[in-house]
């Protein structure tokens, strides 16, 4: 099968959406919310707030309302705080960093109220501020600039050695002093004249930076592309064949974007007129969907259930509907190995990030299970993300981490429920019947009330009425109260009201 990749680009009142589909298949996905301003990549100079040696961490005011996290591990040494030294992590594995031996102690030397120089690297989630690094970079079509530095890299991707000598001998031929430059996938067969074009583009950004003085700290000193152009700038490569835009400004501020770095391009870029929603006539909208549900179908008749927590996200796989032959194992191994590959693709769609614990089919043959591991290993390779694979512990459990830069698919187009609080559960009508016993017995404590009217949502009142009748009138008599039930369609399953008659108002929240 011929492989095909596109970019479709929607733009709303609501959101920027951004859909990569390889053979017509939704592999990644990026969303703009309107309201959400978007911070990694960005620059700032912020103020330092506190240093806390106990977390290893200083905290960063740089204008967000929380104070951004700063990890020692992301300080460089002291050139970094004074002159921005920078790191990538696409850096060659052979590639040799400048300036590595300091006396700066980030315990004794971060002083609360200094000014310091960061580069966001974690959007903010879930109550945290955003992760911030000291170890700045600025990122153009084809390589990485690493201001304060001395070093090639080139991309662990590009595998051919002499394509690798000759974008090493390039860059040295432009003889850029007192920076580091790492070479990016998208360099791969590129002139002279294309990556010193590029490396002047990205230069200008960092000229830019060094301009901003003279102004109240903290405050926002580079601003990164927007994710439109973030994304073309790092997936729009020689593959793809089309990028669809429904936008007549971003199409235009795109083919400008794109004339100016990489014209040879522009000639993919196409305009959508047609009518409907460009997502809903490609089948994109019925794929998004998909992937917000917690039970994903395999092909085999298998399904995974794919469960986010505070600390980690949970991966079960289930064998479901999958019948196959006699033996157990040969059956789980096949389940196992489709799993592994639809996990991979889930957690790139998904964007999930941070620890993530899997629990396949259990397997009784450690050669199965090391085919299973390698499985999931190779299609991760795919990933843009960092990933961190173990394999399978005495528990049969696989443990996995992902890089997570900014909030995954669910969280980032569902809020929690008001109702359940994010839970996804609520109390049962016999726990209902419990809480509203307790919340009497309490205000019977406090006041000489004793005739209540208690509104319900309608489900829970025919609950009450067709099976605690005799419970309800038990109570009353052992309590010496009497309570009339009455229903109330604007309450929830889980919600109660209390109105005490003698003082004709409702008094629920006094307990």
């Amino acid at each position: 099968m011929t492989y095909t990749k596109e970019i479709y680009i929607n733009v709303s009142i609501g959101s920027t959406r951004i859909a990569i589909l390889e053979n017509g298949a939704l592999v990644e996905l990026y969303i703009d919310i309107a309201d959400h301003k978007r911070m990694v990549g960005n620059i700032y100079k912020g103020k330092i707030q506190n240093v806390i040696p106990g977390m290893q961490a200083a905290f960063i005011d740089i204008g967000y309302e929380i104070n951004s996290f700063l990890p020692f591990s992301e300080i460089g040494n002291s050139d970094n705080i004074k002159n921005l030294s920078f790191s990538d992590d696409d850096d060659d594995e052979n590639s040799k960093k400048t300036n590595q031996t300091s006396t700066f102690d980030p315990e004794k030397d971060l002083k609360i109220n200094d000014n310091i120089f960061v580069q966001v690297i974690k959007e903010p989630f879930s109550g945290k501020g955003p992760r911030v690094t000291t170890d700045i970079s600025f990122a153009g079509s084809l390589l990485v600039l690493v201001p304060n530095q001395n070093y090639i890299g080139i991309s662990k991707k590009i595998s051919d050695k002499y394509e690798r000598r000759r974008l090493r001998e390039i860059i040295k031929r432009l003889s850029i002093k007192n920076f580091g430059i790492i070479l990016r996938t998208s360099a791969e067969g590129k002139n002279d004249s294309e990556i010193e074009k590029d490396l002047k583009k990205t230069l200008q950004q960092w000229e830019k930076l060094n301009s901003t003085k003279n102004k109240e700290i903290p405050y926002l000193a580079y601003k990164d592309e927007e994710t439109p152009n973030q994304v073309i700038r790092d997936l729009l490569s020689d593959d793809t064949s089309k990028v669809y835009i429904d936008c007549k400004k971003t199409y235009n501020k795109i083919y400008d974007y794109l004339k100016n770095t990489n014209k040879k391009h522009l000639d993919k870029l196409s305009y959508y007129k047609k009518k409907g929603s460009i997502f809903e006539v490609n089948d994109i909208e019925n794929q998004i969907q998909k992937s917000l549900k917690t039970k994903v179908w395999l092909k085999s008749g298998g399904h995974l259930a794919i469960e986010h927590t505070e600390a980690m996200v949970v991966i079960d796989v289930n064998s479901g509907r999958f019948i196959g032959n006699k033996k157990h194992e040969d059956n789980s191994l096949k389940v196992n190995l489709e799993a592994a590959r639809e996990i991979s693709k889930q957690l790139r769609l998904r964007d999930i990030g941070g620890l993530i614990v899997i629990d396949f089919i259990d397997l009784m043959k450690e050669e199965n299970r090391k085919k299973v591991y390698y499985e999931l290993r190779n299609n991760l390779k795919r990933d843009r993300a960092k990933v961190s694979l173990a394999e399978f512990s005495n528990f049969g459990l696989l443990e996995m981490t992902r890089q997570r830069v900014r909030l995954d698919l669910l969280h980032t187009l569902y809020e929690d429920c008001p109702t359940c609080k994010g839970l996804g559960l609520i109390p049962s009508k016999d726990t209902m019947l419990t809480s509203i016993e307790c919340w009497l017995k309490t205000f019977k404590t406090k006041s000489r009330d004793r005739r209540f009217a208690i509104h319900l949502n309608p489900k829970v009142y025919d609950h009450f009425k067709e099976t605690k009748h005799s419970e309800l009138k038990g109570f009353m008599w052992k309590n010496w109260l009497l309570i009339e039930l009455k229903v109330d369609e604007n309450l929830a399953p889980h919600q109660f009201k209390v109105f005490s008659k003698r003082q004709k108002k409702f008094v629920t929240e006094e307990v």
